[in-house]
C-alpha cells in the first residue's frame, strides 16, 4: 500500500472513530433526558451500541463479497454508503428518543421491571439500525483492501488504530470544546458532515482506483469471480476455540468493567462531566498504545506471545481493586493510571488475534471481531443487572476478572520458554488476587468501620453514616446533604407565600428526607420522587419518625426520575420544591436547571402554584446568572432570598404574582405541626419563628442583578453548568479552569 492512500485510509477511519464517540456521549445524553438518569441507561446505550456493531461486523464480513459481485461494484462504495447512513442516523437518533418517550410513559417508573425492559427495546429500535452500519465498516474497508492490497495480512490492526485515535480524539474534543460551544444539536451536525465527509473521500477513492487502475493485481471483481468459481473465497477454517474464548471474554470483562469504575471511582473523580471523559480518554489512550505498539513490533518481538499477555491482562485486571483502597490516599486519587497497564495490553491482545486469525481477509475479519463486540454487548449489561445491585464495585470488578484469570489457567503450561517466567508471574498474580479478596476495600467498605450503613442498587451505591447533626449521606461517594433548617424552609417558604390553603405539593429529590417531613407537616397530600431507591431506605437513618410519616395516606415516595415523572403525570400541584444534588457542575445536573425543565414545571403547577429551587453555590456566579436568567425566562414572577447563613439562595417562581407575607402572616398560615417542624432543631418559642421569618424576608435580593454577571443560560441542548473550562479560560479565571482539568485528581 502506497503511503498517499495508507494516509488516506488512515485519516478516514479516524474521523469515522471520532464521530463514533462523539455519537456516544450526545445520545447517552439524550438517552438521559428522556429515559431517567439511571446506570442501566448507560449500559443500555453501550450495549445496543455494540450489538450494532456485532451485527454488522458479522453480517458485513459474511455478505460483502456476494453483494460486490453480485452488484459489480467495489466494496469501497458500499463503505462510503455505510458513512452516509451513520450520518444521517448520528443526527435521527435524538428525535427517534423523543417520538419513542411518549409509548413508555404508561409503563411505570424507572425501577419497574416492565420500564428497564420496554426502555431498553425502544432504546435498540432507535440505535440499532444505525449502529449496524458502523460495525459494517471494518469488513468493507478489509474487502476494498483485499481487492487492491491482498499483500496486507495486517490491515484489521491498521483500521483498528486509526479508528481507536480518532475515537480518543473525539472524546478530547467532544467533551472538552464541540458541547460548550455548539451544544449537542450542532455537536451532532459537525459528526454527522464529518462522516458525509468520509463518504465523499471514499467515493473519490473509488474512482481513482477505477480510472486510474492502480489495482496491484487484477480487476477486483475479477478476482471475486475466479475465487467463486473455485468453490471458494479464501480458506473457511473455524475460528481457533482458544481465539473466540479470548475475543468474547476480554469484550465481556473489559466493557463490564468499564461500567463499574464508572461508579467505584467517583469518590475520586467528582461526578463532573470531565471526570468521566478524562476515564474514557485514558482507556482509549491505553488501548490506543497497545495497538501501536503490536502495529510496530508484530513482526520482531515473539516475546510478546499470547500467554504472557494473557498473565499480564490477569494480574493488570485487579490493579483498579488493589490501589483504589482509600486507606492509600495518592494512588486511590489516580484510577484512571490503575486502568491503563489493563487496557494497554487490550489495545495490544485485540488486533493481534484478529489479524492472526484473519490474514487480511474481511470474511474472517467480520466473524472474529464480533466474537469481541458479542463479549462487549452482555459485559455491561451483567455488571448493571446482577453485579452491582448486589455486590458492589470491589467484588464486581473481581467478578468480572474471573473469566480472564481462567485464561491465566489454561495458557500457563506454555507460558514463557523457561520455568521462571510462570514463577513469577503467578506470584506476582497471587499476591494481587489475595490484595483484591482481603486486604483491600473501596471506598464504600471503608465506612463499615464507623458503623456506617451500604446499600446497593441498580442506579448508585448509598453510604450512610454519622451521629447526630454529623449525619451524612453519601451516593457513590459524594456528598448529598445534612440536616440543616435550610431544608425545611424548602417546603415552608414556597406553601406560606401561597394565596390559598394548599392542597397537595411535590417535591423532586429525597436527600436525607428533611423537606419531606416538612411538606407533610402542613397535613397536605404530599408526593416526593427519588431516583435511587437506596435513599428512600436510607430514611429511616435520618429521622426516627420515617416510618410514622410514611405510613400516613397522603404522602408517598415514587422511585422515577424527577423529569419523567412529570411528563408521565396528570396531577397539578401548589408548590413544586426542588433540592438538586450537589455539587452544582455534576454530570446531568442540568437537567433541573434548564429551560425545558421549567416550562415541564409550568404544566404540572395550579394557578397561582409556586416552584422553590434551591441553588447551593455561592462562588460560580456566571452559572449562578445562568440559572437565574433562566428562571426568569420560564416564569414571569421569580422572586430570590438568601438562605439561613447565607449559604445559598432560594427561588420562588410563579406564573402568578407572588404576594411575600409578613413574618406574622407566614406564621398564621403554618399549621401548628408546621411551626413545630420549622422549630424542631431551635429554641422551641413563637419569638424564635418570628426570628427566622424576619430574617428569611430580610435576606430578599433582586433577581435582575445576578442576570449581568452574564449573558449564559442554561437549556438541554448546551448545559451551561456542566460544560465551563473555554468560559472559564475566557474570564481568566485560571483556579477555576485548572481544578476542572485536574477534578480527577480530587473530590468536588
Amino acid at each position: 500500500m502506497n503511503k498517499r492512500h495508507k494516509l488516506i485510509l488512515f485519516l478516514m477511519f479516524c474521523l469515522s472513530g471520532f464521530c463514533g464517540l462523539a455519537y456516544q456521549i450526545v445520545w447517552l445524553r439524550k438517552a438521559f433526558s428522556i429515559f431517567g438518569v439511571i446506570t442501566p441507561i448507560i449500559s443500555v446505550v453501550v450495549s445496543v451500541f455494540m450489538l450494532g456493531l456485532f451485527l454488522g461486523s458479522w453480517a458485513g464480513g459474511k455478505w460483502i463479497k456476494t453483494i460486490t459481485r453480485k452488484l459489480s461494484v467495489s466494496a469501497i462504495y458500499l463503505y462510503a454508503v455505510a458513512e452516509f447512513m451513520i450520518g444521517l442516523g448520528g443526527i435521527s437518533i435524538p428525535y427517534l428518543f423523543l417520538y419513542s418517550d411518549r409509548f413508555l410513559l404508561p409503563m411505570g417508573n424507572t425501577g419497574s421491571f416492565t420500564y428497564l425492559l420496554f426502555s431498553g427495546l425502544v432504546i435498540a429500535v432507535a440505535m440499532l439500525p444505525w449502529c449496524i452500519f458502523m460495525g459494517a465498516t471494518y469488513p468493507f474497508m478489509m474487502a476494498f483492501l483485499e481487492e487492491h492490497y491482498q499483500e496486507e495480512k495486517n490491515g484489521f490492526s491498521f483500521l483498528y488504530l486509526a479508528n481507536v485515535i480518532g475515537a480518543m480524539t473525539g472524546t478530547l474534543f467532544t467533551a472538552l470544546f464541540l458541547i460548550e460551544i455548539f451544544g449537542f444539536q450542532h455537536t451532532l451536525f459537525i459528526a454527522a458532515f464529518m462522516n458525509f465527509t468520509v463518504a465523499l473521500l471514499a467515493v473519490l477513492l473509488g474512482i481513482s482506483f477505477r480510472n486510474n487502475h492502480i489495482s496491484s493485481i487484477l480487476d477486483p471483481l475479477k478476482i471475486f469471480e475466479e475465487k467463486h468459481q473455485l468453490g471458494t473465497t479464501l480458506e473457511k477454517s473455524s475460528i481457533p476455540y482458544m481465539t473466540r474464548t479470548i475475543l468474547f471474554i476480554t469484550g465481556f470483562s473489559s466493557m463490564g468493567m468499564e461500567v463499574i469504575w464508572t461508579r467505584a471511582f467517583t469518590p475520586a473523580l467528582g461526578t463532573l462531566i470531565y471526570s468521566f471523559a478524562a476515564l474514557l480518554f485514558t482507556y482509549l489512550l491505553a488501548t490506543c498504545i497497545g495497538s501501536y505498539l503490536y502495529r510496530r513490533h508484530r513482526d520482531k518481538n515473539p516475546t510478546w506471545g499470547i500467554p504472557l499477555v494473557v498473565a499480564l491482562l490477569a494480574i493488570s485486571a485487579f490493579l483498579p481493586v488493589v490501589f483504589t483502597d482509600w486507606r492509600v490516599p495518592f494512588l486511590s486519587r489516580l484510577p484512571v493510571l490503575n486502568i491503563f497497564p489493563f487496557c494497554f495490553l487490550l489495545g495490544y491482545l485485540t488486533p493481534k488475534l484478529i489479524d492472526e486469525y484473519s490474514g487480511g481477509d474481511s470474511e474472517k475479519v467480520g466473524k472474529v471481531y464480533a466474537i469481541n463486540i458479542a463479549g462487549c454487548v452482555l459485559g455491561p449489561l451483567f455488571a448493571s443487572y446482577l453485579l452491582l445491585p448486589f455486590f458492589g464495585s470491589r467484588i464486581s470488578i473481581i467478578i468480572l476478572t474471573l473469566p480472564i484469570l481462567w485464561l491465566f489457567i489454561r495458557h500457563w503450561g506454555v507460558l514463557g520458554s523457561r520455568p521462571i517466567w510462570r514463577v513469577v508471574l503467578t506470584s506476582v498474580l497471587a499476591t494481587v488476587l489475595c490484595c483484591s479478596l482481603f486486604v483491600s476495600i473501596s471506598y464504600e467498605e471503608g465506612f463499615k468501620e464507623i458503623n456506617g450503613v451500604i446499600r446497593h442498587d441498580y442506579t448508585a451505591t448509598v453510604v450512610s453514616y454519622g451521629n447526630g447533626f454529623q449525619k451524612r449521606l453519601l451516593v457513590n461517594g459524594i456528598g448529598m446533604t445534612i440536616l440543616t433548617p435550610i431544608t425545611k424552609d424548602m417546603a415552608h417558604m414556597p406553601l406560606a407565600f401561597l394565596n390559598h390553603k394548599p392542597e397537595n405539593a411535590l417535591g423532586i429529590c429525597l436527600g436525607m428526607g428533611t423537606t419531606l417531613r416538612s411538606l407533610a407537616s402542613w397535613g397536605i397530600d404530599v408526593t416526593v420522587v427519588e431516583l435511587v431507591p437506596s435513599v428512600k431506605e436510607a430514611f429511616g437513618y435520618y429521622h426516627k419518625d420515617a416510618d410514622s410519616v410514611l405510613s400516613q395516606p397522603n404522602v408517598r415516595i415514587i422511585i422515577d426520575d424527577g423529569r419523567r415523572y412529570l411528563r408521565r403525570t396528570e396531577k397539578k400541584f401548589d408548590v413544586i420544591t426542588i433540592d438538586p444534588p450537589p455539587p452544582i457542575r455534576a454530570a446531568g445536573s442540568s437537567l433541573l436547571y434548564s429551560e425545558e425543565f421549567y416550562s415541564l414545571i409550568r404544566t404540572r403547577l395550579k394557578p397561582n402554584g409556586i416552584l422553590q429551587q434551591w441553588f447551593p453555590e455561592k462562588q460560580d456566579s456566571s452559572t449562578l446568572a445562568a440559572v437565574t436568567t433562566s428562571l426568569m425566562r420560564s416564569f414571569p414572577y421569580v422572586l430570590m432570598y438568601r438562605s439561613v447563613a447565607g449559604w445559598g439562595y432560594h427561588y420562588l417562581a410563579s406564573m402568578s404574582p407572588i404576594n411575600v407575607p409578613t413574618a406574622t402572616e407566614a406564621i398564621l398560615r403554618m399549621p401548628e405541626a408546621a411551626r413545630k417542624d420549622r422549630l424542631e432543631w431551635e429554641m422551641n418559642s413563637e419569638a424564635r419563628l418570628t426570628e427566622i421569618w424576619n430574617e428569611l424576608l430580610k435576606g430578599k435580593v433582586e433577581p435582575a442583578l445576578f442576570t449581568m454577571l452574564s449573558d449564559g443560560r442554561v437549556t438541554d441542548d448546551k448545559p451551561f453548568n456542566e460544560y465551563y473550562l473555554i468560559r472559564s479560560l475566557k474570564e481568566l479565571d485560571f483556579q477555576s479552569f485548572i481544578a476542572g482539568i485536574t477534578g480527577l485528581l480530587r473530590r468536588e
